[in-house]
């Protein structure tokens, strides 16, 4: 005892503490020793039953905010109630020699056999689930037997969004489901409904498609991704980074561990030039003035920068539908539906022949051509109600007179501008439309955009007849989308400057401690009209006389009926109307009608275009939408809390 030696003979405490010591180490080896050698085959035994199940887990999606921090895309935690069909296997081969009770089959007999023996033992599970969790659940046998052959390494879904009184029900006898497991997964969210529907676009869920990442998983949850709009064109910084964990699975398929392995990395943020209230007012607008079937358009831009305030199509679609699987009933009534067309996004998508709103282009070919100068603006063009281009006649819905370019402007005489537009020539209307970048992309991330139809001057020299030309002058033969003419009427508004137009401020990380750095997109100045000022400033005049003399086409949507009293308090609003026919097969079959404007006169700040099929006439249809929308503004600042309250204000 040579640990002891050292110890008084007489002290019986310490001897006992040294004893206690001793035995204790000896029970630790004993342990040790029975756990190594002689449970070693247990263990192995249980090794050896034992799967190992490795899961991606998808990452968080970045969110999308408006301009004021506004959420317009969230996430939330969706309960899913799943089945690992890989891992029943064993209770596959039970099932199976029950069912084959010793018969010799053949191979057809066997194959057929075994399918029946899978469906069987999941839709026994299912109907066990659906007693735990007192709901019908149920799956068809067809795609289950789709999901085993095409996609084993995925989960099958039974119950998608599980509400808490399901999840608690399951919780508490989950232990009686194999292969049955709860997967808490986020979900898309779209808090402002339809409101920014186009601009955001939606998420599709693939289940066919399994990328390179996800072949080193066992299982992988369904992924989805961005179809059009910013969630299509910021897809990959929106989506993050996907986790990995582990499930330990005994032979019985019941779970009994989990370990993650690796953190998802949340997706960054996106950050938009919109404002949400603002973009709630122009909704508000259409359907405040036209109803709930209007079909149109509205573009609100920052003519100081390009930025896109307000981006609407009408009517639109609930992007928070196409979270679940769309029925084919769904979603036939909304791509082939001709006349509503939800999903079309008529703001960039939509090609439209601008009518009478193409005379501003018009008016400055003609100063630039020299047609036009600061000295016979005064010179009067006679209108009989009609132009005459050799057998052809061009109605003109401005009542016959004598008109000066003030007058043919703010009544919209078509006579007046095909006469001014003819003698400044081919060359110098194509050129004046092209210094805008009409029939040209604005080079939007959201997958939506058509170039409309402004040819180059060589092919209009070439297809192009005189005739054509006078219907260029009023804006027939071509096509712009509502954004090239908000681009346009913005550039006419700054003193000529066209911006490329920014829908995209930023896009920042979720979180600091991530250490990603914030991407920044800035404003970009896309060419010069090189239009002389004094020229600009004469046009502008004209649009504010469009507006607020008695005999132009925007006065009476800005005018109470008393005809004096303005509808907007301090904002003075330059604006052109126009009316555009199409044609099919030789005869009119729709109205394009259209109001683009801007305000304040004195201090341009917004451009607002608002595009209506099927309207009565620009002034009439359009204008009182664009109007509304600058009350709504003149209302918020009265509030004195910048856009926050746009949404509010024009309800009022």
């Amino acid at each position: 005892m040579q640990p002891f030696e050292h110890v008084q003979r007489g002290d019986g405490r310490v001897r006992l503490l040294g004893f206690a010591i001793l035995l204790g180490l000896g029970v630790l080896l004993a342990g040790l020793w029975y756990i190594q050698v002689v449970s070693a085959r247990e263990y192995s035994t249980r090794i050896r039953q034992q799967s190992f199940r490795t899961v991606r887990v998808p990452a968080v999606r970045g969110r999308i905010l408006d301009r004021q921090g506004v959420v317009l895309a969230d996430n939330r935690p969706c309960y899913n109630l799943v089945l690992y069909v890989e891992e029943l296997r064993p209770l596959y081969d039970v099932a199976y020699e029950q069912l084959r009770d010793g018969r010799r089959l053949t191979l057809p007999e066997r194959n057929a056999l075994r399918r029946t023996a899978r469906f069987t033992v999941a839709s026994n599970i299912v109907a066990r689930l659906a007693e735990v969790v007192q709901h019908d659940v149920f799956i068809d046998e067809n795609d289950f037997h789709r999901h085993h052959d095409q996609w084993p390494y995925r989960p099958l879904s039974l119950w998608e969004d599980a509400d808490p009184t399901t999840v608690a029900r399951f919780l508490e006898q989950a232990a009686l489901l194999p292969g049955v497991d709860l997967e808490v997964l986020p979900l898309r969210e779209y808090p402002q409904g339809p409101m920014a529907a186009h601009v955001l676009g939606y998420l599709t869920r693939d289940d066919d498609a399994r990328d390179f990442e996800e072949q080193s998983f066992n299982y992988s949850q369904p992924t989805y991704h961005g179809a059009v709009g910013v969630e299509r064109g910021f897809d990959e910084a929106l989506s993050g980074e996907p986790g990995l964990k582990s499930v330990v699975v005994n032979s019985l398929c019941y779970r009994e561990s989990e370990t993650v392995w690796q953190t998802a990395r949340p997706g960054r943020n996106l950050v938009l030039t919109l404002d949400a209230a603002l973009q709630r007012a122009v909704v508000e607008s259409f359907a405040q003035e036209l109803g709930t079937y209007a079909r149109g358009a509205a573009v609100v831009l920052d003519v100081r920068n390009g930025d896109v305030l307000a981006m609407a199509s009408v009517p639109a679609f609930d992007p928070n539908e196409f979270l679940t699987p769309i029925s084919a009933d769904r979603w036939e009534e909304w791509m082939n539906n001709p006349t509503f067309r939800p999903i079309f996004n008529r703001a960039t998508q939509g090609a439209y022949p601008p009518g009478s709103v193409f005379k501003i282009v018009t008016a400055l070919a003609c100063f630039e051509s020299g047609v036009l100068t600061y000295d016979n603006l005064t010179n009067q063009i006679y209108n009989p109600g009609y132009y005459r281009l050799g057998g052809r006649t061009i109605d003109d819905l401005a009542s016959a007179g004598w008109y000066d370019f003030r007058r043919g402007f703010k009544k919209s005489s078509n006579t007046y501008f095909i006469e001014c537009g003819l003698q400044a020539g081919m060359a110098a209307m194509m050129e004046m439309g092209h210094r805008f970048f009409l029939g040209e992309g604005a080079d939007l991330p959201t997958y939506q955009e058509v170039r409309g139809f402004f040819p180059s001057l060589e092919l209009a020299q070439r297809r192009w007849s005189r005739g054509n030309l006078a219907n260029v002058c009023i804006g027939q033969e071509i096509t712009l989308t509502p954004l090239q003419v908000a681009v346009m009427t913005a550039a006419v508004a700054n003193g000529g400057k066209v911006f490329w137009p920014r829908l995209v401020e930023r896009i920042e990380p979720a979180e600091a401690s991530l250490g990603q750095e914030t991407a920044r997109f800035e404003n970009r100045v896309r060419g010069e009209l090189g239009v002389e000022t004094r020229f600009l400033d004469l046009l502008r005049e004209a649009m504010l006389a469009d507006t607020e003399e008695r005999d132009g086409t925007g006065f009476k949507a800005f005018h109470a009926r008393d005809g004096r009293t303005p509808l907007l308090k301090r904002y003075r609003v330059g604006g052109k109307t126009g009316t555009a026919e199409v044609e099919r097969g030789g005869r009119v079959v729709d109205n394009i009608t259209w109001f683009a404007c801007f305000g304040p006169y004195e201090a341009p700040h917004y451009a607002v275009v608002v595009m209506v099929e099927s309207g009565t006439s620009g002034g009439g249809t359009c204008a009182p939408v664009a109007r509304r929308i600058f009350q709504a503004i003149e209302r918020a600042e009265d509030a004195g809390a910048g856009g926050l309250n746009l949404a509010s204000a024009v309800r009022q």
